[in-house]
Formats: C-alpha cells, sequence, structure tokens
C-alpha cells in the first residue's frame, strides 16, 4: 500500500496528460490519451483523471497505473470467454491494444440496487419510478438491496460534452444499434465476464456490484472486448464481510471504487451540473488509496507504483514505437 505522505506528495504531478508531437491520428477521451499506429494498433495512455457524473472532476496520483494493469489483469482472465483487444503493456499507464470500432452501445450490468447518480437504479427508485430500463420493480426495495439475478441496463454513448442516454434492452435493437445477433452474443459475454468477475472478487473478499464493459469490432469483423474491465472506475466494489451487518444498521457499505467520489460531490449538491466543488487533499488520498487497495485484493498482488512524475517516461515509451 502507497503511505499518505507519498500520495500527497505526488498531488500535483498526477498525470492530466501527455503532450508530445504525434504523426499519426491522435485523441483525448474522458481519462485515456489515445495515440494511432500503423497496422490497425492504438497506444492508449491511461491517465490519472478522474471522471464521475459524465465530467473530469479532478486527477488522482497512481490512479491511472490502477486502471491500466487493472485492465490487463481483467483481459487475460476472461480471455477464454471473449476476444479482447490487449496486445502488450509497454508501461504501467500504457496499453498497446488493437484497432476496435466501438458499439454504440455501453453495456451495464447490475447485481444491486444502489447508486447515487441520475442513471442509477436506486436514484430513479427513490424518486419513485418502478419501471426502470424496461424491468418492474416491486415496491419496498431497500437501497443496496441484491437483486434476484443480474440485469443488463444498457446506455447510448454520449458525445463530447452530452450525458449518456439510458435505454431498455429491446430498444438496443429497435432503435438500429445492433442487430439482434450481435446484440445476443454481446449480452451473453457480459453475463459471463461479470460471473467471472463476482467469483474472483469474491476470492479477494470483496462484492462486485455492478460494472459497464465496451464491446468493439477488429477491423476482421471480430467481437471483443475493449476500454477497461472491472476497475474501480467502471465497476463498484463492496467490502463482503461488512456488506449484511452495515446494510441492516442503514449504512453504506465499504467500497473500494469512486463511490467515495460520487457521495462526497453529491453530499455537496453536485451531480454533473454546473461547476463542481473542488475535491479536497483528504479525498484524494482517501481515493487513491482505495483504488490500490482494490488492485492488490482482486489481482493478490503488491502494487508497485511507477516512477513520478510520469508523462517523461510514458513520452519516452510513446517515441519507442515511431523512432
Amino acid at each position: 500500500m502507497v503511505d499518505r505522505s507519498t500520495v500527497i506528495q505526488h498531488i500535483p504531478h498526477a498525470l492530466e496528460g501527455v503532450e508530445i508531437e504525434w504523426p499519426h491520428e491522435h485523441g483525448r477521451g474522458k481519462v485515456r490519451d489515445m495515440f494511432s499506429l500503423p497496422d490497425d494498433r492504438w497506444l492508449l495512455v491511461t491517465t490519472d483523471r478522474l471522471s464521475a457524473f459524465d465530467r473530469i472532476l479532478t486527477s488522482i496520483p497512481f490512479k491511472g497505473q490502477v486502471l491500466n494493469q487493472l485492465s490487463a489483469f481483467w483481459f487475460d482472465v476472461t480471455s477464454d470467454i471473449i476476444p479482447n483487444h490487449l496486445l502488450e503493456v509497454p508501461d504501467p499507464n500504457v496499453s498497446l491494444v488493437r484497432e476496435c470500432e466501438a458499439l454504440p452501445v455501453e453495456v451495464v450490468i447490475r447485481g444491486y440496487i444502489t447508486g447515487v447518480t441520475k442513471t442509477a437504479l436506486w436514484y430513479r427508485y427513490s424518486l419513485g419510478e418502478r419501471q426502470i430500463y424496461g424491468y418492474d420493480f416491486p415496491d419496498g426495495m431497500e437501497k443496496n438491496e441484491k437483486l434476484p439475478s443480474p440485469i443488463i441496463t444498457p446506455t447510448t454513448k454520449g458525445r463530447a460534452g452530452e450525458h449518456d442516454e439510458r435505454i431498455t434492452c429491446a430498444e438496443v435493437v429497435e432503435r438500429g444499434l445492433l442487430d439482434q445477433a450481435t446484440w445476443d452474443q454481446v449480452q451473453a459475454a457480459a453475463l459471463e465476464i461479470f460471473r467471472r468477475g463476482q467469483e474472483i472478487a469474491k476470492r479477494g473478499g470483496l462484492i462486485l456490484v455492478d460494472t459497464k464493459y465496451e464491446f468493439g469490432r477488429a477491423p476482421d469483423g471480430t467481437l471483443m472486448v475493449i476500454d477497461e474491465v472491472h476497475t474501480p472506475d467502471s465497476s463498484r466494489f463492496w467490502i463482503a464481510d461488512s456488506y449484511e451487518a452495515r446494510r441492516a444498521e442503514g449504512m453504506e457499505p465499504e467500497s473500494f471504487d469512486k463511490e467515495l467520489l460520487r457521495l462526497w460531490y453529491a453530499e455537496r449538491g453536485y451531480r454533473g451540473d454546473g461547476e463542481p466543488p473542488a475535491a479536497t487533499e483528504d479525498l484524494v488520498v482517501q481515493v487513491s488509496q482505495r483504488y490500490i487497495a482494490l488492485h492488490e485484493k482482486l489481482t493478490d498482488q503488491a502494487f508497485e507504483p511507477g516512477a513520478y512524475p510520469a508523462e517523461e517516461r510514458i513520452v519516452d515509451v510513446l517515441r519507442g514505437f515511431i523512432s
């Protein structure tokens, strides 16, 4: 575990992006900088930028490394379920991947009724909705209650500056976003990846609560899982041992994901609209240490932090691919 003083020391050096002269196509997503290479390959740099409520809110030291290395771990242990786009991890924050055309749907899987964002099941339920994402929910459910079985609640992928849109599974095909055969394949793979994730999380004393996946097609038409899998950015994890006791007392489960950050902002009245409040030093430290702890619990390996400031070493790696 990285101690508090080390995290504080690196807050000014959190990796917010990479600046480099690049001879090919390049771009910037919410948390990743992307650099294309010949032969249908891309270099993805996972930065320390942290987004929630579809907004970049702050930067968290070591967060990018945790996401990049955790995704590599999950791509490896789920490769028997469906192919993925990962080719190599040349740096703690960098992945070399196959080029894929992303499908226009994010596949969200929920095993519990929880959450504070506007697309979360509990948030919609607490407003009085009983049909959510095409599913009927009974009266009397409690926050953080386990669902009878995991459900898929897809969203469209919002363009830059736009929120994702909630849709039903039926609407994925009705709107022409995907054909039925592809959507069936995606749903089956997503549910199996989620099941595998819950099994491995349980070994680490955790509950995989919900997650989101992205899928794409390689140039040869192969369907692949892309982007990231079961990271604290894309997934919600709770501590298994204390879950029932805390829920019985009306307390929030202990989490190892960015729900801490979401709740901090929600308690201050921010849910994605307007100017967000500035993250405090204590919040940044807590989020960083929880991300690192999650990495260690899931992989059963000690986290070895990469050198900071990170941009110089990452630029050297990128230049090695075009020299």
